[in-house]
């Protein structure tokens, strides 16, 4: 058996170093969020960022040696994604019934979120590179930094403002929902997948599965419109 000083050695100096912290970051944030109830605020995603941001702060690594192994478990998201599949399958009736009114739905949101930053973007003089990596927000990762380092945005903007959606969303779509009175999971469920793509859907199967089904459908759809909307409106307006 190693020595655990043998251990550090050899976890330090290869990328399975920040592979384990990462999932050491997340077991203790979901034992956090456990232990508080799901409380909104003890948000598994929020906690994690935390304590891995404070270990590379302290550590002075560069974000690049960190995903030399988070890359691992940042692979697992399209599997994840799919997985919304069985679901899907399971509750199939009831997603054909609201059909047209998701539809109705992906519209409005679609459109809202981009042209809502562009315009709060142009008036508060916010540069191009800098405008356009805000549009995508509400689109997944992987999709949204694709879109704006084609565009020529700045894709790492992004992907921390994708990251802070997300979050934002998976925070309040409880009290707001709550506060307005929608009692649906479905539309609870959509609503939070249109906005906060990855990180609500994870919310939403915590509160529901059928919350967490549509929310999956609703972050799939906005994935594509926003792939659409977000190059039409730079080309037009940036």
């Amino acid at each position: 058996m190693r020595h655990p000083a043998e251990l550090w050695v050899y976890l330090s100096t290869s990328p399975l170093l920040w592979l384990t912290l990462t999932l050491f970051a997340w077991i203790f944030a979901v034992f956090v969020s456990t232990h508080l109830n799901r409380h909104p605020l003890a948000n598994p995603v929020l906690i994690s960022i935390v304590l891995l941001g404070a270990a590379l702060q302290l550590s002075g690594e560069p974000y690049h040696k960190f995903f030399e192994g988070a890359q691992y478990i940042h692979f697992l998201l399209g599997p994840a994604t799919v997985a919304i599949a069985v679901p899907l399958f399971r509750q199939w009736k009831q997603v054909k019934r609201m059909f047209m009114p998701m539809m109705a739905a992906l519209a409005v949101g679609s459109l809202t979120a981009p042209v809502s930053v562009m315009l709060l973007g142009m008036w508060g003089g916010l540069s191009r590179d800098v405008l356009i990596a805000f549009l995508p927000k509400s689109a997944t990762a992987g999709i949204a930094m694709a879109i704006s380092e084609s565009l020529g945005g700045n894709p790492s903007l992004t992907a921390v403002l994708v990251v802070l959606t997300g979050i934002a969303g998976a925070l309040l779509v409880t009290p707001f929902m709550n506060a307005m009175r929608v009692n649906d999971y479905a539309a609870r469920g959509f609503a939070v997948g249109l906005t906060s793509h990855g990180i609500g859907t994870a919310r939403a199967f915590d509160v529901d599965e059928t919350a967490g089904l549509f929310a999956g459908i609703a972050m799939a759809l906005t994935a594509i419109s926003t792939s659409l909307i977000v190059p039409l409106l730079v080309r037009a307006f940036l």
